[in-house]
């Protein structure tokens, strides 16, 4: 195993000595669990923030943990661009013609040369091609553009829907994300709205508190109509007429209905809904790299969907189950505007809630910014790591340094030293600083797998995304839902409904809009409903459910087949028992006239249900354990990934506090080591100072002396000549001391070494993509199956004047 592919760490890069400008052997392995505690990255343009940002997505990637980045300038789409064959070709398309031109090349010729400069610069790292297919498979990398088709766009369509439980009931976290929703809404039709003292404001939040708490969803047509005619009448202690009067409102509605009708608009109502889940996680349940590029819109289009999309992070993170491990990561690339220190935009509350209460749950927040001084203080203070890379300003620099003395908490900070170590720092050189390591480390950013084009444009974008469409491999297509044959036109309807006998129950589907009653023509079917009971304690499976068929009657020999009936939802309460006056009717087949024909067709649909209605449950060999009920695949894999890097953390985590007293006794005796060569050197150096002082002594002695050399200068000489030897036995311990330092050094070395060798015989990260799931069946018997009634039904169908026919209840 490489040195750098270790059990949840990430390669970064390795460290930088800043006296000698040179780059160190030692790498530098980030700890994935301590970016729960959030990160933030710092440097002026041409620093290699993006760099950074990048490599430290890839890994995160590679360890199957999914990232949604928030893209305002369109380099993070160079995620997309992995090439393992690392061949000219693949370079090629991405290939900026005006950087072959500066460079004097052609684009085919830059294109070699990037593609021998990318190759020579990840072999450089200790990096392979075969890396950047590990990163390819584990996770796929997708381009979401809101409000452009360029790459996968994402619908507004949900985006005030309800939020789930655990918002609902925490009365100031359902406040926020109802102020932040209607703030942004406002801010897209350029109203700068106080939370306070904007009636606007007042409104939206009232419509949207009081749909949501009665569990309803809404979308801007619903708003529209809100607005016009509000479900409450009173604001406060105010008649809402006299707080916002009706021509006003009506003014509101137009500009929300002039939205919504622009052409421009309806690129935000196609695409994917927006959410959080299927953000992180493709439906098998594979983690993803969602970059959400917003470098097309305005600022207020910007911040309308960052508030949107942060809230809906927000709602997710609350319904996970809380882990110390790390589960997700959110990078916003550029956080200008999002976060100021004065300014309260929709998205600042968001993001501050995010950063203290997402570390709970395993999601780490990494923010990106070039100016510091524009980033809210109560932020960086909820950051546990800072990159530090090249600042601009004198100002920027006070204010890194202001933040990092506050986020060191009761750890010593020495402010000349780090104000020293930051006016050092080069390009892709940064400075990490993090409360979970003893001391600041200074480091140069490995090569990333992936290219770095550039900021993309609107069709390298489409590009990427037609490439990754071409690529993704599908299985097999679902079977289309089983439907009920529309009955032609000539069926001879007529305007009396069909006299059956009294044992025979009737129901009739009502029409789903309103309609002419002279237009409609019931069809005759059987609708078949029935409730089972799933049980299996060793399972823990508990389920009751609800099953209703809608079959066609034939006149052959087989009159209904339960085979080809189509699964439908409807609520017995929903149906009615006559049918709307002046509607027409088909002929009812013979065998739907015979009583006896509903009695055989009820036992035929339990025999139905016995054989065809199943729970199917997914088994983990690896962990021994099985899905719950109601949980798909996707999420039971979701589930066991962190599962799998929860134990990983522990293991890792417990090989630690085993090795931590060994560490701390060879670290006390290197340090006293490190003690005995100072003494002894210190002790060599004064023992021939003396003998130089005494030599030097007793020659001028006998030099200047008056009289010839006398036994007093022969004694001189004496002692200065054991002086030499103590000297000589002095540097005989210096080297003595140096041997023993060195000795204890390698015993250092050697331990880190085993521990190291221990976690990395934990084995390979664990891929929830890569096993093989047993499924498991649970079936009902008999008598856990309940026919609640076995009916004839009449389906509504409203003809046009062609005679078409179209059905009237779906």
């Amino acid at each position: 195993m490489t040195d750098f592919e270790t059990l949840g760490a990430f390669y970064l890069g390795k460290q930088y000595d800043l006296a000698s400008r040179t780059r160190t052997d030692d790498l530098v392995l980030y700890d994935a669990k301590d970016l729960t505690t959030h990160a933030v990255i710092i440097g002026m343009t041409g620093s290699g923030k993006t760099g950074l940002g990048v490599g430290l997505i890839e890994e995160a990637l590679i360890d199957h943990i999914p990232v949604i980045a928030i893209d305002p300038k369109g380099d993070l789409g160079n995620l997309a661009l992995r090439f393992p064959r690392l061949s000219a070709d693949d370079f090629r398309p991405w290939i900026d013609p005006q950087a072959a031109a500066t460079a004097g090349q052609t684009p085919d010729a830059f294109a070699e040369q990037q593609a021998t400069l990318w190759k020579n610069g990840i072999a450089g790292w200790g990096q392979t091609p075969d890396r950047i297919q590990n990163l390819a498979n584990a996770a796929e990398v997708t381009i979401y553009t809101p409000g452009s088709s360029a790459g996968k766009p994402i619908s507004l369509l949900r985006a005030f829907d309800a939020p789930p439980a655990a918002i609902l009931d925490d009365v100031e976290l359902l406040q926020e994300r109802v102020n932040a929703t209607a703030t942004s809404l406002l801010a897209l039709l350029g109203i700068d709205a106080d939370p306070i003292t904007s009636r606007e404001h007042i409104l939206l939040a009232n419509l949207l508190h009081h749909a949501w708490r009665e569990g309803r969803s809404l979308d801007l047509a619903a708003l529209i109509g809100g607005i016009q005619n509000p479900p409450f009448t009173t604001v406060g202690v105010m008649p809402l007429d006299t707080v916002f009067p009706p021509k006003d409102r009506m003014g509101l509605a137009l500009q929300l209905n002039n939205l919504l009708a622009a052409p421009g608009f309806q690129a935000w109502l196609q695409g994917e809904p927006l959410d959080t889940a299927s953000l992180l996680y493709d439906p098998n349940g594979k983690p993803r790299g969602s970059v959400v590029s917003i470098a097309h819109l305005s600022d207020a289009e910007r911040m309308f969907f960052v508030t949107l999309l942060l809230a809906d992070i927000l709602a997710w993170v609350r319904t996970q189950p809380g882990t110390g491990s790390l589960r997700a990561i959110l990078y916003i690339d550029e956080l200008f505007g999002y976060m100021p220190p004065v300014a309260n935009p929709p998205s600042k509350m968001l993001l501050l809630t995010l950063l203290k209460q997402a570390r709970a749950y395993g999601l780490g927040v990494v923010l990106s910014t070039q100016n510091p001084v524009d980033l809210d203080y109560r932020g960086l203070s909820n950051t546990g790591t800072w990159f530090i890379g090249r600042l601009q300003t004198e100002r920027d620099k006070m204010r890194v340094m202001e933040g990092l003395e506050g986020a060191s908490g009761s750890q010593p900070f020495d402010r000349a030293a780090m104000e020293q170590t930051i006016a050092g720092l080069g390009k892709r050189v940064f400075l990490l600083h993090s409360v979970h390591e003893p001391a600041p480390i200074t480091f140069e950013t490995r090569w990333t797998l992936s290219y770095l084009a550039g900021p993309m444009t609107r069709e390298q974008i489409r590009a990427v995304s037609a490439r990754a469409n071409a690529e993704a491999t599908t299985g097999a297509p679902a079977a289309p839902p089983r439907a009920v044959a529309t009955p032609s036109a000539g069926s001879g309807a007529g305007t009396a409904a069909p006299v059956l006998p009294a044992d025979i129950t009737q129901y009739w589907l009502p029409p789903t809009a309103a309609a002419n009653a002279n237009a409609l023509e019931y069809q005759p079917a059987v609708l078949g409903l029935s409730d089972i009971s799933f049980a299996n304690a060793k399972l823990g499976v508990t389920e009751q459910r609800r099953v209703a068929l809608l079959a066609t009657i034939d006149d052959g020999p087989i009159a209904l087949d339960w085979d080809q009936a189509e699964r439908i939802t409807v609520e017995p309460s929903a149906l009615e028992r006559g049918a709307r006056d002046g509607a027409r009717f088909a002929a009812v087949p013979p065998a739907a006239s015979n009583t006896r024909s509903y009695a055989a067709w009820s036992k035929a649909l339990q025999k139905w249900v016995v054989t065809n209605e199943q729970i199917t449950l997914f088994k983990s060999a690896a962990f021994k354990t099985t899905s719950q009920t109601g949980e798909t695949e996707r999420d039971f894999r979701i589930r066991l990934q962190q599962v799998a890097r929860e134990a990983r953390d522990e293991k890792i985590e417990a090989l630690r506090r085993k090795y931590e007293s060994k560490f701390a006794t060879v670290q006390e005796r290197v340090r006293r080591a490190e003690q005995a060569v100072q003494r002894e050197q210190q002790q060599a150096s004064q023992a021939k100072m003396d003998t130089a002082i005494s030599v030097g002594g007793a020659i001028l002695g006998a030099i200047f002396g008056r009289g010839k050399i006398g036994a007093g200068s022969i004694g001189k000489l004496g002692t200065a000549a054991k002086g030499m030897g103590r000297a000589s036995q002095q540097a005989g311990d210096v080297d003595r001391a140096n041997e023993s330092l060195q000795a204890l050094t390698e015993q250092k070395l050697a331990l880190e070494a085993t521990l190291q060798g221990e976690i990395d015989a934990l084995g390979a990260s664990y891929d929830a993509q890569a096993e093989t799931l047993e499924p498991v069946v649970v079936t009902a018997k008999s008598g856990d199956v309940r026919v609640q009634f076995v009916a004839l039904v009449w389906l509504p169908y409203r003809r046009d004047d062609s005679g078409l026919q179209t059905a009237a209840w779906r």
